[in-house]
């Protein structure tokens, strides 16, 4: 898979992508990323990108032209058009379901935006979809798209040692993460759980199955309604709701 970001700070970006796992899959060539500077592609002499937003009101706007001829030689280098993300608090927030729709794609660009946004021909013409990384604000788009490089990268074949290194982590599945241990089994008098101990295989991802409902239904029950439950999932989880009501019907009395 080839991701590109478009941005006023490819080395921001760069550095961030040259670390760690993304950095060490990258140098296998199991991943490509390339970052580009969207002033590069300014007009005047100033390399100016941006300018007032017509109609008034605060704040500048990234300019049409420079993104769009950013976008028109990537397209060209690549031979056609990547599917082109535009990070912005007006698109559908971002989600570990819609990183593994994305990961299904050959090519992938990501265009930062940076003061007030960018000219809205930009996003009519090119712009595949809009994602946002939540309900706050922020100086750039840069941050944000590198949180979608990344949570996209690990999912491409290759650049963890094995897909079961995300396949059970939280949200892969739907449900949060079961707690994990490491040595020493008794740290400061707390007891990592016999379960983990025994080397009984079937307990273990039974507790662990378990663990992972307990701990979505405390805290994200709305991971819930969309997970995938088989019969024992749901009668642990009603089992759960049940001991809270008669908890809770006893705390009345």
């Amino acid at each position: 898979m080839r991701i590109d970001l478009l941005t006023l700070f490819p080395d921001m970006c760069e550095t961030v992508m040259a670390e760690s796992i993304v950095g060490r899959a990258r140098k296998k060539g199991a991943l490509q990323v390339c970052c580009h500077q969207i002033r590069n592609y300014a007009y005047d002499k100033h390399s100016r990108v941006d300018d007032c937003p017509f109609g008034g009101g605060m704040g500048m706007l990234l300019m049409a032209e420079p993104i769009a001829e950013c976008i028109d030689d990537l397209v060209r280098h690549l031979g056609k058009k990547p599917h082109l993300v535009y990070m912005s608090p007006q698109g559908t927030v971002l989600t570990q379901k819609k990183m593994k729709e994305l990961a299904e794609h050959e090519n992938l660009a990501i265009l930062c935006g940076h003061y007030e946004g960018i000219d809205e021909r930009i996003i009519d013409r090119y712009v595949d979809e809009q994602i946002s990384a939540g309900d706050y604000v922020l100086t750039g788009g840069e941050l944000p798209a590198l949180i979608l490089a990344d949570g996209v990268s690990r999912l491409i074949p290759g650049v963890l040692s094995d897909d079961s290194c995300f396949e059970e982590e939280s949200h892969f599945s739907g449900l949060l993460e079961y707690p994990q241990y490491t040595r020493p089994a008794n740290w400061r008098g707390l007891q990592v759980p016999e379960v983990l101990l025994s080397g009984h295989h079937a307990n273990i991802e039974k507790w662990r199955r378990e663990q992972s409902l307990l701990r979505t239904w405390k805290n994200r029950p709305d991971l819930l309604e969309t997970a995938d439950l088989d019969e024992k999932d749901k009668r642990y989880l009603a089992a759960l709701c049940e001991k809270e009501r008669d908890s809770s019907a006893n705390e009345s009395k």
